[in-house]
């Protein structure tokens, strides 16, 4: 059995340490930019699961200048950490929705911040024409550079349910054309959507695993306030996980992957003065060991399972089932 230092899958912390050779951290920042999703371009709300400040509930405050958000945020985390080095990550919204020439200035400034050794940025697969590749590519070549993308679930018709605004093959070419690039894909899956079951989730990850990327974060879905699937769940239309149940789906998804991927995130929490529940996500760190001690109770581990999906590799869901 291979393990990552004291884990039974291949953590961001243990990739980044192997690359940089000490610890590194990433800075959230918010660049001001909106998303095709809620401007009105697509649609005027959004994913109805994301958040007014469009999941970057944690991201530095847009009204600064990313220099000020990057000096603030680093400033705390050296109450906690006082060595490492930094990943400037853009998270808030759609972060390469804008002027290449507003993106070169963003990027640029946050590269340019002492310590930084890493670019990272959260976008939709619909918005990455031409001229945007052109701009990452650019900075790939500055500094270790990867795009996050929200694909959040294999099923099309769960992601026209959610108000996602693109269908799968949209996804599927812009790994295509980051790869041609040699930009590393990092891509969030959402468990808990409403009305996906378990091997709903499980087919998202099969997807996955025989997809060219280099990255997973898993996310719990979480209902916010004032959030457009507040409804969905006034109407009964929405059922939370159990905490079990997500453990269980995190480590069994884990051990379908092969050993490459580094899993970026295996929870999340949200604010608990916007989060309406599951309330359980709050204990972050209870979630967490729960899902280590899930790996060694039934012996799993990452790549385990992963000969029951490579024969299968970026295999695209049956007709009938995306629809």
């Amino acid at each position: 059995m291979k393990t990552w230092n004291d884990k039974r899958y291949h953590s961001l912390n243990y990739f980044l340490r192997e690359k940089f050779n000490e610890k590194v951290y990433k800075i959230s920042l918010d660049a001001g930019f909106s998303c095709p999703n809620r401007d009105g371009t697509l649609n005027g709300t959004g994913c109805i699961f994301c958040s007014e400040r469009g999941s970057g509930d944690f991201a530095g405050d847009r009204n600064f200048s990313i220099q000020k958000q990057f000096d603030d945020i680093s400033a705390m985390m050296e109450k906690k950490w006082k060595n490492g080095k930094y990943i400037a990550y853009f998270q808030a919204y759609t972060n390469t929705y804008a002027e290449p020439l507003v993106l070169r200035e963003k990027y640029q400034e946050a590269i340019s911040q002492e310590g930084v050794v890493a670019l990272s940025i959260a976008t939709r697969p619909d918005c990455l024409g031409e001229e945007v590749l052109e701009v990452l590519s650019e900075f790939r070549g500055k500094v270790y550079t990867f795009v996050e993308l929200g694909l959040q679930t294999v099923s099309d018709r769960t992601g026209r349910m959610i108000n996602r605004g693109y269908d799968l093959p949209v996804f599927e070419k812009a790994v295509s054309r980051l790869r041609a690039l040699d930009i590393d894909v990092v891509v969030h899956v959402i468990f808990g959507l409403p009305g996906e079951t378990r091997d709903d989730m499980l087919r998202t990850v099969k997807y996955l695993a025989g997809m060219n990327i280099q990255g997973v974060k898993f996310h719990l879905l979480h209902l916010m306030k004032d959030t457009p699937m507040v409804h969905l769940y006034e109407r009964g239309k929405l059922v939370f996980l159990e905490m079990e149940e997500y453990v269980s789906l995190v480590a069994e998804s884990i051990a379908l992957l092969p050993e490459h991927m580094v899993i970026h995130r295996t929870t999340g929490d949200a604010p608990r003065d916007l989060l309406i529940g599951p309330m359980w996500s709050l204990n972050k760190w209870e979630v967490l060991n729960a899902i280590d001690d899930y790996f060694r109770k039934h012996d799993l581990y990452q790549g385990k399972n992963y000969r029951e999906t490579k024969d299968n590799r970026g295999q695209r869901p049956l007709e009938g089932e995306n629809k």
